[in-house]
């Protein structure tokens, strides 16, 4: 198949779950930027080759570029709606924007090859990058948040996750790359577990333990599910595809929230309904236990754009 018709796309971006994931930001030094094409495409292209080499334990991964840096790697070329994070606030809820230059999403099954992986991107970008912040997520349980409610219960499955998540015909040169948002979310376990479980449920909108989502009319109007889960004015559900994980130590732990989506529109709209609400003063309550610290806007562009722009 001509890589014309179809560009290569990062296969971290719709990968299926895994065990463990390293997430490494980095801000970029200045007037590297020719060095720095060349040295992401080597990074896009050699973290697809170890998804062979790995393929045993499930490793995958992407890099994208920042909203903010974007126009200064690639002047030439942009993604249509690539814009920096939609950063809002109300009341006591906040979600802040704080922006990198690049962002390397590393998984796998086994820890010990994400750490050697991330030591060695981290190495293929030296001199060319600082590295501003690093965290490392985890499994935990039956894919549950922190919370202990399963996560990630409404993605897309199957081919259905390339469709939700990466660009089509509409941009051209873009297609096969996808609009990334991350957010860290630090919770506070403490106050969370001391409310009874029904509450808890209440405020996520289905059952903790057998992960059951409440019928439509039982979902308060301030549940998580019923904020997040929106639907367009023909009815169809504004789908992203999340590849979050929880993340931390018994000092600061939550989750990494990650989206990755064919549009940035859709994560835009579920942060303003969780964050303003609805109009009617229903906002998303599970915020009362949880606080997002970052807020970035990346594109992870496919292969094949990076390959011809980093030559």
């Amino acid at each position: 198949m001509d890589n014309q018709d179809m560009p290569r796309e990062q296969l971290g971006v719709c990968a299926e779950g895994n065990l463990h994931s390293v997430y490494l930001m980095f801000n970029a030094v200045d007037g590297e930027e020719a060095a720095l094409r060349a040295c992401v495409a080597s990074v896009a292209q050699y973290i697809y080759e170890l998804s062979d080499q790995y393929a045993d334990s499930a490793f995958n991964g992407f890099i994208a570029i920042g909203a903010n840096y974007w126009g200064t790697l690639y002047p030439e070329a942009r993604p249509a709606l690539l814009k920096p994070f939609p950063a809002m606030e109300a009341g006591s809820r906040e979600a802040p924007a704080i922006e990198f230059d690049l962002f390397v999403h590393l998984r796998c099954d086994r820890f010990d090859i994400l750490h050697l992986v991330a030591n060695e991107v981290a190495q293929m970008l030296e001199d060319l990058v600082e590295l501003v912040d690093e965290e490392r997520g985890f499994r935990f349980m039956d894919s549950r948040d922190l919370t202990g409610f399963v996560d990630g219960t409404e993605n897309p499955r199957g081919r259905h996750r390339q469709e939700v998540a990466l660009v089509a015909d509409g941009d051209p040169l873009f297609r096969g790359g996808s609009y990334v948002h991350v957010q860290k979310f630090a919770h506070d376990l403490g106050k969370w577990h001391r409310l009874a479980v029904k509450r808890q449920e209440d405020i996520i909108g289905r059952t903790k333990l057998d992960n059951i989502e409440y019928a439509s009319a039982d979902k308060p109007l301030t549940s998580h599910i019923k904020r997040v889960n929106l639907k367009d004015g023909d009815g169809n559900s504004l789908e992203i595809l999340r590849q979050s994980m929880p993340f931390g130590s018994v000092k600061q732990q939550g989750l990494m929230f990650i989206s990755v989506c064919h549009t940035p529109r859709h994560f835009e709209l579920m942060l303003q309904s969780m964050i303003q609400g609805d109009g009617a003063g229903n906002h998303d309550h599970l915020l009362h236990f949880t606080k997002a610290m970052t807020g970035s806007s990346f594109f992870a562009p496919s292969l094949d754009f990076m390959a011809s722009y980093g030559a």
